[in-house]
């Protein structure tokens, strides 16, 4: 008896778990729309804003070792005009982006992009400061803490030309709303990144000058985007996105190896138009 009445239950339990697992397919198909996407190219352009954590920032060079502790900073983004922004002698003042991406099916998207972000270090700030200086100059000394002010006879540091994030992203789309003539579906966009950071970062530390493209170290990134579909053929797309910078290796005043390292995370808010390019016929 007790035998039987555990079979019972067992079998119970088992349509019961299909039978959820039913409804939820069920609602997942109902919730999703089948948007055909496989072996299309897209390609994107579009302009953004940033935040940034604080960071310390470690220099080396010829007579001096020493660490900024929580420096702050901010982006630079162009204010807007229509010249400025779409003439192509100037399209790429302003921090943009671009990308190219291909469908391997309807749903997951491998791409390659530019993400052209601006970085200055605020200079109405004074930071702590650890380390020595050594160099003949107004501030040689030993340092255990004290805070010091980011005069610019002292030091200043941006990435403005830029703080550049070269990535490979792999995404997610799901179109949750199709118009009744399927002439426009929105979407949800999801996915991660990781690259190389190639900033050209302007440094004035200490009297010596010198601005450089380097490749300075790497990111990673995580973002969520609604894109809108339009005729099929092309889209706007709203996306936020955050990462983590790192970069070990920043040229400062390029004298006998001088460097500087830097850590950080960033917020981001992306607007972005874009179109598709199909290479494989739909059936």
């Amino acid at each position: 008896m007790k035998r039987n009445l555990l079979l019972i239950l067992l079998s119970l339990s088992i349509l019961t778990i299909e039978a959820q697992e039913d409804i939820e397919q069920s609602s997942k198909k109902s919730f999703f729309k089948k948007v055909s996407r496989k072996g299309n190219l897209y390609v994107y352009w579009g302009w953004n804003r940033e935040q940034y954590t604080t960071s310390n920032i470690k220099f080396t060079g010829t007579g001096y070792d020493f660490t900024l502790s929580d420096v702050k900073a901010y982006d630079r983004q162009s204010p807007y005009s229509t010249k400025l922004y779409f003439s192509p002698s100037t399209a790429t003042i302003p921090q943009y982006q671009y990308r190219f991406g291909y469908y391997i099916n309807d749903h997951y998207n491998i791409s390659w992009g530019f993400n052209h972000m601006k970085y200055v270090m605020t200079s109405d700030q004074s930071v702590a400061i650890n380390g020595s200086i050594n160099t003949g100059g107004d501030y040689d000394g030993e340092y255990h803490g004290e805070k010091i002010p980011m005069d610019p006879d002292f030091l200043s540091l941006e990435h403005t030309d830029g703080l550049n994030y070269l990535s490979l992203n792999f995404d997610r789309i799901d179109a949750f709303w199709v118009s009744k003539n399927e002439k426009f579906n929105l979407n949800l966009v999801e996915g991660l990144g990781a690259g190389i950071m190639f900033p050209k970062s302007n440094v004035e530390l200490m009297g010596e000058h010198r601005d450089e493209w380097h490749v300075a170290g790497y990111g990673i990134s995580a973002h969520v985007a609604l894109r809108l579909d339009v005729f099929k053929h092309f889209f706007i797309q709203g996306q936020l996105e955050g990462g983590f910078i790192n970069m070990p290796d920043i040229i400062t005043t390029g004298i006998d190896g001088a460097r500087a390292s830097q850590n950080f995370f960033y917020f981001e808010q992306m607007f972005m138009f874009g179109g598709y390019i199909p290479l494989i016929k739909q059936k």
